[in-house]
């Protein structure tokens, strides 16, 4: 019989509430503590998801000893400082992404895991959801030839609240952490490194991007050309251009249902391919199964993906003079 996981959330948001949905959906996972720096907030996201125990501190939740496996859905700031405190506490970590601020946050992630033998994952639910999972059989497949371009984007009218984190470089603001890791995320994904990398940004008051605008060039004759946009709604699609056709992953692309194949400009095949729940359930999934075979790391989304991702982000930071 396979064994039940307590699931620890930290960050009690929006998009800990999505994961929180789907994690009831999962067979074998639990729902068995949450964490707010208010108790009265901890309560209540309780309450919803039926937790077992509910804490008005991280630590308390990390000092649980039935917690087997941490979801940290804080700003991005904390995500480093806090991953290290689970695993230091003997936790499995799926951290929301980005994964680190930076590179050298995410190079220590990385070594205490290894040192603590301890399963560690950025939770980057696209990598895992159906449509990619096809997407990737697909470009296999040799359907559409050799992959030369990607192009993608993700930008939405967001109203400007200075207080909030997406506007605060505090709490690591800013369309490109926020936002912008998706389309690079494609790119990264589908082409691998790229080797020359070249981007525009506007800025908000508070000295975070409001948009960011990139161009990466690879050793073959590939391209890569990527927006993040807080300031205008955009398609939010991914298009991959081949020598024998192209493929589109429909709005909005990094949870997408629908992938069109395209030769001569003229539609020729929709595959469909629905998810479970909000789409967090298939990165839950993962998870489980890396811990019941014992795995540290995913072999779908290995930690040495999430260093080259920061990696391309730093740079991209660089270019855009965006600093933290």
């Amino acid at each position: 019989m396979a064994k039940k996981y307590n699931w620890g959330i930290i960050g009690l948001g929006k998009i800990a509430n999505k994961f929180a949905h789907d994690l009831q959906l999962v067979d074998n996972a639990n729902v068995y503590a949450v964490a707010s720096r208010s108790i009265e907030k901890a309560r209540d996201f309780g309450a919803k998801y039926k937790a077992n125990q509910c804490y008005g501190s991280y630590n308390e939740l990390l000092n649980d000893s039935d917690v087997d496996v941490v979801y940290i859905a804080t700003p991005h700031v904390y995500h480093c400082e806090l991953t290290m405190a689970a695993m230091d506490a003997g936790k499995a970590v799926l951290c929301e992404k980005p994964f680190g601020m930076n590179v050298v946050e995410v190079e220590r992630m990385i070594a205490k895991s290894r040192e603590k033998n301890l399963f560690l994952m950025e939770a980057l639910w696209t990598r895992f959801i159906p449509a990619t999972e096809k997407l990737l059989e697909i470009l296999n497949s040799n359907v559409i030839g050799d992959l030369k371009s990607v192009r993608a984007d993700f930008g939405f009218k967001a109203m400007y609240e200075p207080e909030k984190r997406l506007f605060n470089n505090a709490l690591g603001g800013g369309a490109l952490l926020d936002i912008g890791i998706y389309p690079i995320f494609m790119s990264l994904l589908t082409m691998g490194m790229p080797t020359e990398i070249k981007a525009l940004a506007t800025m908000f008051p508070d000295a975070v991007d409001s948009s960011c605008s990139m161009l990466f060039g690879y050793e073959t004759d590939q391209s890569a050309v990527l927006d993040a946009n807080l300031l205008v709604n955009t398609p939010v699609e991914c298009w991959l251009y081949g020598t024998k056709g192209s493929l589109k992953m429909s709005n909005p692309f990094h949870h997408t249902k629908e992938i069109s194949l395209f030769r001569e400009r003229e539609l020729v095949k929709t595959y469909t391919s629905d998810f479970v729940g909000l789409g967090y359930y298939h990165e839950i999934l993962e998870v489980q199964d890396c811990l019941d075979n014992g795995r540290i790391e995913s072999k779908k989304l290995p930690l040495s993906f999430s260093l080259q991702l920061i990696t391309i982000i730093d740079k991209v930071r660089a270019e855009i003079g965006l600093n933290y």
